[in-house]
């Protein structure tokens, strides 16, 4: 494990891995640099791969109050010990962070997002505008397991039955560990899960190469979210998964990341 000091100065924790080309993962809600290694192995060979734990996470800092803008500055801090430029590659909440960062002008030279959660149509009803205080106000009195339950009833559309089942699974302590980042996620998404197109301007913001994801089995708002994503970046690229839902494992992502990088 290594660390980097991030703008704020706290510690971002990351491991190294690989040879060639710099490629960051950022991964999302309720998921650490742990969730990340599988991918980070298969990539090893053709990269030199950053996993690491975002801000609050793992063996990472959590200085308050917290901001997106400040998880920007950690993937910033990443790009200065990968080089100063590097492939990103993103998934579901760390797309759009991704995404954010590009927007902002980080030096990321190619960039793959998979799925990020935007709700840009009516395919379902946009989150309510007490959803993030509501997380809030259960990670303030410290209801972990409230916290996840909530996310994953109102912000996944998870069934109770499932929900239920994933409580009682043995990795369900690791889950409520994490449980005090979720807010961070939905800070992430900002505006953007109210329904409402996405922003024009990142046309001529996001100008690098990118290619995004989703998979053929995913609800119909993660697909419309990649479809407009697409519509929105001059340079980027559609690519649908078969047989995959919201992820898919390394043995199905290195085949199509890793050609996108290497061009």
């Amino acid at each position: 494990m290594n660390t980097v000091r991030s703008t704020d100065g706290t510690p971002i924790a990351y491991e190294r891995s690989g040879e060639g080309p710099a490629l960051i993962l950022v991964l999302g809600a309720l998921c650490d640099r742990a969730t990340g290694r599988p991918l980070a192995a298969a990539l090893a060979p053709h990269f030199t791969v950053f996993a690491y734990d975002r801000r609050g996470r793992g063996d990472s800092g959590d200085t308050s109050p917290y901001a997106p803008e400040r998880e920007i500055e950690d993937l910033d801090a990443l790009i200065g010990e990968a080089g100063r430029s590097a492939f990103v590659y993103g998934h579901s909440s760390g797309a759009a962070l991704a995404l954010e960062a590009a927007v902002r002008g980080l030096p990321i030279s190619k960039l793959a997002l998979y799925e990020p959660p935007y709700i840009v149509d009516d395919s379902r009803p946009p989150q309510p505008d007490d959803f993030l205080p509501r997380l809030r106000g259960l990670v303030a009195a410290g209801r972990r397991a409230d916290t996840v339950e909530l996310f994953w009833r109102e912000g996944l559309q998870l069934p109770p039955e499932a929900i239920i089942g994933m409580r009682a699974a043995p990795w369900w302590p690791g889950i409520e560990a994490l449980a005090h980042t979720i807010p961070y996620d939905i800070a992430v998404l900002g505006d953007h899960i109210a329904g409402q197109p996405l922003p024009a301007e990142w046309a001529t913001r996001v100008t690098m190469p990118a290619l995004v994801l989703d998979g053929a089995e995913s609800p119909a708002q993660l697909r419309n979210a990649v479809a407009a994503v697409t519509a929105c970046l001059p340079h980027a690229k559609r690519r649908t998964l078969q047989g995959q839902g919201h992820g898919a494992p390394p043995e199905v992502l290195v085949p199509v990341l890793e050609p996108f990088f290497a061009a």
